[in-house]
């Protein structure tokens, strides 16, 4: 496997230790912030998540030798239960109903998040374990959840379950790498793809303000709309739906393709509108696809890729 990775000296360090363990051949070099990596591993979804952790990896090429993966995983299993698991899954953590029956149409497995409730490990195993499957792609879809999806994943693995843990921080990000999921294609091609859509998808919140609070755009108060972009405060406002259209504005002002709404239901109903005539109106090249995403917690979820 091989890929150029930007990232910075401590989080290199950190990588070159991680890939060791994966696999051989190990060659890490570059410098400024740009680096070229090169490993053999048999899990090429770990070593992609291992780049995700220390950075944005971008032209992935992956190369197989011999019999490859496909062997391994037929000898952890005894040959009753290749013959009753399915071959791949995807499980993923949902915030709200909606998403939860967007994502089971599209097969995923999910694992509902109320507000103030998220899930812990052993939830996401049981779910990896409903799955039933040989090799389970794992989406937290919540940046505080990425040590919990890890130990999840740790543990399934002991189990002899083969996962790759994609370390989506929004339920967009999500959508976009269950779009792009084939499960016919080998595992670590679907990660690396999976991946990569996430990883090309800006996420942004709209939710109301809980207390007064320091965030990155300033003093916020109990009951201000606060607009998060890729996980920080960007806007404080006092209206909804101005509030989402500029931070939507902010997103698309270094390009996108697709914006993708997830609207909750304390949302206001004007606001899906709004914002659909906005991109029609100021970016002609971009389409907008709508879900109801139901009791979510936020009151307005926006992915652009």
């Amino acid at each position: 496997m091989i890929y150029l990775l930007d990232a910075d000296d401590a989080a290199v360090a950190r990588l070159r230790e991680r890939l060791d363990a994966l696999g051989d051949s190990l060659v890490v070099v570059g410098g400024d912030g740009l680096w070229n990596v090169h490993v053999h591993v048999d899990d090429a979804g770990a070593a992609v998540e291992a780049g995700v952790e220390a950075g944005r990896p971008h032209r992935i090429r992956i190369t197989h030798f011999g019999h490859g993966d496909v062997h391994t995983t037929r000898a952890e299993r005894p040959p009753q239960q290749r013959a009753e698991r399915v071959q791949r899954a995807v499980v993923a953590v949902v915030p709200g109903e909606g998403l939860a029956g967007l994502y089971a149409e599209a097969g995923a497995t999910t694992v509902l998040a109320r507000p103030g409730e998220p899930p812990a490990s052993g939830e996401l195993v049981e779910a990896v374990r409903r799955a039933h499957a040989r090799e389970v792609v794992l989406l937290p879809n919540d940046a505080e959840l990425r040590h919990t999806a890890a130990a999840a994943a740790e543990q399934a693995r002991a189990a002899g379950v083969r996962v790759a843990l994609i370390p989506t921080r929004s339920a967009v990000q999500g959508i976009a790498a269950l779009a792009v999921h084939e499960p016919g294609r080998r595992f670590d091609e679907d990660v690396v793809s999976m991946t990569s859509a996430a990883g090309a998808t800006r996420y942004a919140e709209v939710t109301v303000a809980e207390r007064q609070s320091w965030t990155t755009a300033g003093i916020c108060q109990a009951g201000d709309v606060l607009g998060l972009i890729d996980g920080d405060v960007a806007v404080i406002g006092s209206d909804v739906t101005a509030t989402a259209e500029t931070v939507l504005d902010r997103m698309l002002a270094s390009g996108g393709e697709l914006v993708t709404l997830v609207v909750g239901d304390d949302a206001p109903e004007a606001v899906t509108d709004r914002l659909e005539a906005r991109v029609r109106e100021a970016y002609l090249a971009v389409d907008t696809v709508v879900h109801r995403g139901g009791r979510q917690g936020a009151l307005l979820l926006i992915g652009v890729e």
